[in-house]
């Protein structure tokens, strides 16, 4: 499914489960996939059952890479910055 201009259209991120195939998609940055099943694991594993805000943020986390990394100004932004930090360290040498 391509969105109109020509960009797959991201799933929805609504569920943990949502979450965890747009992962494996590759909708995120490399290694999120397993980042995200190791932290999930983890917040789960150790929070209180009254208490899931651990989870809650890992997911809001996950799902500000996942728009992060679709979005094409985003990776414009860090190539240029990577650009900039490299002329940098070429003229200090």
């Amino acid at each position: 499914m391509t969105a109109d201009s020509g960009r797959p259209r991201l799933p929805l991120l609504r569920a943990i489960g949502e979450m965890r195939a747009a992962l494996k998609e590759g909708y995120g940055f490399p290694g999120d996939a397993d980042a995200f099943e190791a932290n999930l694991a983890h917040e789960i594993d150790y929070a209180d059952p009254a208490d899931m805000s651990g989870v809650i943020r890992l997911v809001e986390e996950f799902r500000g890479r996942v728009l992060a990394r679709q979005d094409p100004a985003f990776s414009a932004s860090v190539a240029a910055a990577i650009a900039e930090i490299q002329a940098a360290r070429r003229m200090d040498q």
